[in-house]
């Protein structure tokens, strides 16, 4: 902590967002989530550590990296750079030697000032369109204290405050939360407690109960729902979704998010295995007919974020 503020783990800021919310935004993104998606769009939230990325495209075999390692921990291995796991001490140096912006670091620990400093730089912004901040993640409610203070420092510049969450967290962080926050974006990833731990490897037990108290505490909500095929793009799922948004007070509608494929690359970057890497993004038609189902709970729909 500084000055009694607490730190936070943030791997991005995106300035202009237009899809996490009402209006203009800034979205500030938290590193580290409980769930491991199969489809998950941003796999350096996964974890709450700091990612080294390595796109290889992009090296143009310079080395300057291995010249501003003083740990020696890169080497050139059939014609792509590695990094040695008890050597690399994450200090950033090759990242700040490389010309061609092949190597990054994804993650960074910021003081609550640090990104409301940020955040105050678009004020102007949010004022015209009716905007605000979105915190995002990852899970921001794996970081409680840093997304508590976050929330009471844009509620002090007047700022809308939207948390995007997947609701698997403590419910009493998640009600301290919503105390301090005017829209909360939810995700449902599955009805199926099986199904739902198969492809996000945790039950969905918690995420229901907590949002049925989001709901029992007045909060205003929109549901979000990734439609993947093959996973949760069933008649049955779809079904099941939409009987509990309708029973749900405070929930005001529900976002259908497509499936797409295009963090395939980060994985790769990144080293990690991309589970869905076989599965299709939904036609159009299938898009259409699962907004046709969700509307006839009288839900107000949107495609997209």
């Amino acid at each position: 902590m500084a000055n009694g503020r607490q730190t936070g783990e943030i791997f991005d800021i995106k300035k202009y967002a237009i899809h996490d919310g009402p209006g203009i935004r800034t979205t500030v993104f938290f590193k580290g989530c409980p769930l491991s998606c199969w489809w998950c769009h941003n796999p350096e939230s996964l974890s709450s550590a700091t990612h080294r990325l390595y796109r290889r495209e992009r090296c143009i075999g310079c080395q300057e990296c291995l010249s501003a390692c003083e740990s020696g921990a890169i080497q050139v291995s059939e014609g792509r750079l590695q990094w040695s796991p008890d050597d690399c001490r994450y200090c950033r140096d090759c990242a700040l030697a490389c010309p061609a912006e092949a190597v990054e670091f994804i993650g960074r620990t910021m003081t609550v000032d640090q990104v409301v400093a940020e955040i105050a730089r678009d004020t102007l912004f949010y004022d015209q369109s009716a905007g605000g901040v979105t915190i995002s993640g990852g899970e921001p409610l794996m970081q409680p204290l840093f997304l508590i203070q976050l929330l009471d420092a844009c509620g002090e510049q007047g700022l809308h405050r939207t948390v995007d969450t997947s609701g698997h967290a403590d419910t009493q962080s998640l009600l301290e939360a919503a105390s301090r926050t005017d829209l909360f974006l939810y995700d449902l990833k599955h009805m199926d407690p099986e199904k739902h731990f198969r492809y996000t490897g945790v039950s969905n037990d918690k995420i229901l109960a907590n949002l049925k108290q989001l709901s029992h505490q007045g909060a205003r909500i929109v549901i979000r729902l990734p439609v993947v095929p093959g996973i949760n793009a069933d008649d049955e799922n779809i079904n099941r979704t939409g009987a509990l948004a309708a029973s749900l007070d405070g929930v005001i509608g529900i976002n259908i998010l497509p499936y797409h494929c295009a963090a395939d690359a980060k994985y790769k970057n990144l080293g990690l295995e991309n589970n869905a890497r076989d599965v299709q993004p939904p036609s159009e038609d299938v898009i259409a007919a699962v907004a046709r189902h969700l509307e006839s709970f009288n839900l107000v729909v949107k495609i997209g974020g």
